[in-house]
């Protein structure tokens, strides 16, 4: 099967393109033949790049990039700020072009949003509408699907974010000068939504619980999005009587670094007030740490599924199971194997790869008597 994959790709930072580099990594691993069309600025194999975000007529552009390379199935990777302007309403007239080739066209929703904006809705609804199948990664998000946006639960498929298999980096405590420290970390991009200020808020209490917890920020800003946040934030942490037990990391993160900042923690939290999936919770699932998240619905599926945490309602609730993670060896220690086996047993790109190009095949042209070959290079 040749695949055409829409999406960001790296070295774009963005959470999509991270997502896809890994679908297509473990897709290469497959017999199929996989093409990405992207933004100008991405690089790899098999990545051809084809407008700017800006771009008018980048409905257009893509489109002709796409059908150049003749695919039999089309995967659009979608979120909102990826499209243009007016909340990304270019990709319906994509998705319509697309259509009218008669080449089965698909999209992964990584927001489904429980009370959306009109004009979110409109685009959701009228992406729908053309498309063949979706993609998602929660139950929640397919039920809402169909009783917020009036979608066809037959369009609709749930399949997990997925997580590598990978092995913990050692040593890396006290390569970063935390050795002996019980490490709390938060990472991510500086944005309202994530609320980070709120564990930082909390974490003198925390301290209080756990004499050796250390909390760690390891984050950046996309430009100057979010500034007079990320100003508000550092005057938190300048201001907090725990200053002196949290620590920031900047860069740019590399996978190797942001890899070993992720091994070098205790425990990892996700006190998010909005979003779907978490990338770096996937991530913290892969490396076996324990996660204490908000109660987002989302959230509070991924840590029933996983066994691998608790979630939070209030902030009491935050600081005690924060502590008790952090306090008990035992339990952290079974928390990070049920982690792992949630990674290897349901969520690794190999199994989401494969549940995939099982929902490809629904829509598969089945000419008689053929079938693809590809061999690769």
């Amino acid at each position: 099967m040749r695949i055409a994959h829409i999406s960001t790709y790296p070295p774009i930072e963005c959470g999509i393109a991270t997502y896809a580099s890994f679908l297509v990594e473990a897709m290469s691993r497959t017999s199929n033949e996989i093409h990405v069309v992207s933004q100008h600025g991405a690089k790899g194999e098999g990545v051809t790049t084809a407008y700017f975000p800006q771009d008018g007529d980048l409905a257009k552009k893509i489109f002709e990039m796409t059908i150049r390379v003749t695919p039999d199935i089309i995967h659009i990777q979608h979120e909102y700020g990826l499209y243009g302007e007016m909340d990304g309403v270019a990709v319906v007239d994509l998705v319509f072009r697309f259509k009218t080739t008669g080449v089965p066209v698909v999209a992964t929703l990584h927001t489904v949003q429980p009370e959306p904006e009109y004009r979110k809705k409109m685009v959701l609804q009228g992406m729908a509408e053309y498309l063949d199948g979706i993609i998602v990664h929660e139950d929640v998000h397919a039920r809402l699907l169909v009783s917020v946006y009036g979608i066809d639960a037959e369009k609709v498929v749930v399949i997990p974010h997925g997580a590598r298999n990978i092995e913990p980096i050692e040593g890396v405590k006290k390569e970063l000068g935390l050795d002996g420290k019980k490490v709390l970390l938060l990472v991510g991009y500086f944005r309202p939504t994530k609320c980070f200020d709120k564990i930082v808020d909390l974490f003198p209490r925390i301290v209080e619980k756990c004499p050796d917890a250390w909390l760690v920020i390891s984050g950046k800003m996309r430009m100057l999005e979010f500034s007079a946040y990320r100003d508000a934030f550092f005057a938190s942490i300048d201001n907090s009587p725990a200053r002196e037990r949290i620590e920031v990391f900047r860069g740019q993160f590399p996978q190797h670094t942001f890899d070993a900042i992720i091994s070098a923690s205790d425990v990892m939290a996700f006190p998010y007030s909005a979003g779907a999936q978490s990338g770096v919770m996937a991530h913290a699932f892969a490396f076996g740490k324990p996660v204490v998240t908000s109660d987002l619905p989302a959230f509070q599926d991924a840590v029933r599924k996983s066994k691998a945490g608790f979630h939070a309602a209030t902030d009491d609730e935050y600081v005690d199971k924060i502590a008790l993670l952090l306090n008990d060896d035992d339990l952290r220690a079974e928390y990070s194997k049920n982690a792992l086996r949630y990674v290897r047993e349901e969520i690794s790109w190999d199994i989401v790869v494969e549940k995939t190009l099982a929902f490809y095949k629904k829509f598969d042209l089945n000419f008689p008597r053929s079938r693809y070959v590809y061999l690769g290079t």
